[in-house]
């Protein structure tokens, strides 16, 4: 079990806080055209300006790769979170994050006043979690909340390298949901367990299928990655994505779960199409059995049930992975009919990051899940059971 003192048990009445969160959104002309982070934030924040705790926020935005890039800028930020907080957030703009204005507006602070950093990765240090800029944002303030469950899985200055000279490291809310569900949840499930994963590759979720193999009850394989399956059990995939170095792989992996007792489901067949395009010519064939120049584009109805049945008598859902090319309306079906599914159980659903995230949030079922992850990368390193910098940097209970 992960134990880490969260913003709940401190108290920050006359206290600097340095909160690190991810306002990493996207910017249109200068304008935010997604607050969802913003939003998903400010209950960390709105605890600690009510805790009379005078708060300093950092955060990076994009890749200006150690260059102030006025159009990667936080600006926008500290005007937005100003209107969503209902008071003024003071913006420091110091191209070198830490520098005269930022000094003078900490120092100037009364309780519940709070104030924005500049891009923290205008400093080619953030990245490279080196001292100075560590020491740097660390002398603004005496205790520090780490909220930034995106960039958990990277050891920069602003989430690892600046508790090295702090008193007090705990995590925010939104971090701390995430190592409920994610850490917790997942090596403490209540059963079954069962583990959707899908997209494109085989190699880039090797070690979440080796983790989860440990835990599951069930693993369910869908996606591109699928067809390396089907292959490695003699079947033919025609033009469907495949990875012919994970074919012995996904044998190991087959025998792994028959040696553990895991049942583990792969698709039994596929909708397929003569295009990668949503007007292709479509047909319905058994996995293994695609014809050439034909590739398999999502799961086909018999697998929907076969999927959808077991995730009805699931306790506790992990899902990972979109089941097909779900950008294409027709080949949005199998992963739609997951979607559904897991919005009608009872059971606990987290759902990690990435694209299964963007699936869920554009089909409209967001608020059926328990948890959604906030972090793509971070969460599938979670779910491979490793330790992700940003988490063992927070103090323990």
């Amino acid at each position: 079990m992960l134990n880490k003192k969260s913003v709940d048990d401190i108290n920050v009445k006359g206290q600097k806080v340095l909160v690190r969160c991810d306002f990493n959104v996207p910017l249109q002309d200068g304008k935010i055209t997604d607050e969802n982070r913003l939003v998903a934030a400010l209950p960390t924040i709105q605890k600690l300006v009510n805790d009379g705790g005078r708060v300093i926020l950092c955060s990076h935005l994009g890749k200006p790769k150690g260059q102030p890039l006025p159009e990667m800028s936080l600006a926008p930020v500290a005007v937005r979170l100003s209107e969503l907080l209902g008071q003024e957030v003071k913006f420091a703009a110091d191209p070198e994050v830490v520098g005269p204005n930022a000094r003078a507006a900490a120092e100037a602070m009364k309780d519940g006043d709070i104030v924005l950093l500049e891009n923290t990765r205008y400093r080619a240090e953030e990245t490279k979690n080196e001292d100075a800029f560590s020491k740097d944002l660390a002398s603004l303030a005496e205790v520090f909340v780490n909220d930034a469950f995106g960039t958990a899985h990277r050891a920069h200055c602003s989430n690892v390298g600046v508790t090295k000279y702090m008193k007090t490291n705990v995590v925010g809310y939104l971090m701390q949901k995430e190592i409920d569900f994610l850490g917790n949840a997942v090596n403490n499930p209540e059963r079954p367990f069962v583990a959707i994963l899908g997209g494109a590759k085989v190699s880039s979720k090797l070690s979440v299928i080796e983790n989860l193999l440990d835990k599951v009850d069930v693993l369910i394989i869908g996606g591109g990655m699928s067809y390396t399956f089907s292959k490695a059990m003699g079947g033919n995939v025609g033009n469907s994505l495949l990875e012919e170095d994970y074919c012995d792989y996904a044998v190991k992996m087959i025998k792994k779960a028959e040696d553990k007792g895991v049942k583990l489901l792969l698709p039994v067949d596929s909708v397929i199409a003569d295009d990668f395009s949503n007007d292709a010519n479509t047909q319905v064939v058994n996995a293994g059995d695609i014809p050439d120049n034909w590739e398999g584009l999502d799961i086909g109805p018999e697998t929907v049930k076969l999927f959808t049945g077991a995730v009805k008598e699931a306790k506790t859902v992990v899902w990972n992975g979109p089941m097909g090319a779900f950008e294409m309306p027709k080949f949005a079906v199998g992963t739609e009919a997951v979607a559904k599914a897991l919005a009608e159980t009872d059971a606990v659903t987290i759902i990690g990051g990435g694209d299964s995230a963007a699936a869920i949030n554009i089909l409209g079922y967001g608020d059926k899940m328990t948890h959604i992850s906030t972090g793509g990368g971070a969460s599938l390193e979670f779910l491979e059971g490793k330790e992700l910098p940003g988490v063992a940097a927070a103090d323990n209970k």
